[in-house]
């Protein structure tokens, strides 16, 4: 396991004849310090052993240096300071180990009052990031009220023997219920096609809130409506966003691509939802495979939302 703070993928244009507000994410950003300002943290899940044991297209491990390239030559608008606090990288397939270092990486700049921004990796970061949110909230009160928004084609509740980038949903339902905890859980995008029975009858019986692909597209403001019923009943949100939520044509690098999906607009939308409802406390993005990724379409799409989610 190793953690690394790689500041090459950096770089972009520089509009020097416009002055200071021309500022570029690339120009912004800092590699966190010790004693760093609090403010938004990104920070890598160099990971994708959830997705090979998911049965699914593998290289998501290349996503953190992807999506950081894809954010470096967008417009940066406000003051709030950005560090960038490197990788957690997965390493000879200890899947494991590399979510309890994650999930002590996040608790720690949460500790420090960070916003932190994971990252992915397949969406086995999900179980870490809110292992890490936990860790962080239980130093304050035993039982927190956390609220999980999964923008997803997928519910991710497999039960498996191995953890994997299908069960951190149904792993997170056992952490809560081992500490008392209610499971508050939204899942919107969700692909009827691409999740079996038995998916649905887990959400059901964990009384998931979910709406499909068809249903958002449909009816958005029905689905904001479920989010802020969750939302009215939590304290603390973690948002997290696997790109494989957005149509194929729009996100083409993923390990699997929705056929249908929910169009980037929509998606844009609840995010900046969750963002206003000012409970957000971390959010993650998962499942880019730069390997798979025309022109690297994906990986902006990912970063187009990471920026709205900061805006």
């Amino acid at each position: 396991m190793t953690e690394q703070i790689d500041m090459s993928a950096w770089q972009g244009r520089v509009d020097t004849g416009e002055g200071e507000r021309a500022r570029r994410w690339h120009q912004w950003v800092r590699p966190l310090a010790p004693d760093a300002p609090a403010g938004v943290a990104l920070v890598g899940f160099a990971c994708d052993e959830g997705v090979r044991r998911n049965q699914g297209r593998t290289g998501a491990a290349l996503g953190p240096g992807a999506l950081r390239r894809a954010l470096a030559n967008l417009a940066w608008h406000g003051d709030r300071y950005l560090h960038d606090a490197g990788d957690v990288v997965c390493a000879d397939e200890q899947l494991e180990t590399a979510q309890e270092t994650f999930a002590a990486r996040l608790a720690r700049l949460l500790d420090e009052g960070h916003l932190p921004i994971g990252l992915g990796g397949g969406h086995e970061i999900a179980f870490a990031s809110f292992s890490g949110l936990f860790q962080h909230l239980r130093r304050h009160c035993e039982t927190p009220r956390i609220g999980i928004l999964n923008l997803d084609a997928h519910l991710d509740l497999r039960h498996a023997e191995r953890p994997s980038s299908g069960t951190p949903f149904r792993q997170i339902a056992e952490l809560c219920e081992r500490q008392g905890m209610p499971f508050h859980y939204c899942c919107l995008g969700v692909s009827r096609p691409n999740n079996t029975a038995a998916l649905f009858a887990a959400a059901d019986r964990l009384q998931v809130r979910y709406r499909l692909d068809h249903q958002v597209s449909e009816d958005p403001a029905e689905a904001e409506a479920l989010l802020d019923r969750m939302l009215a009943e939590v304290d603390h949100l973690y948002l997290t966003l696997c790109l494989d939520v957005l149509p194929a044509g729009q996100a083409p690098g993923v390990s699997a691509p929705a056929t249908h999906g929910v169009a980037l607009p929509l998606v844009e939308r609840l995010v900046r939802r969750a963002a206003a409802s000012g409970k957000l406390r971390l959010a993650d993005v998962a499942e880019l495979n730069p390997r798979l990724d025309c022109d690297g379409l994906t990986a902006r799409s990912g970063a187009r939302l990471i920026h709205a989610l900061l805006a």
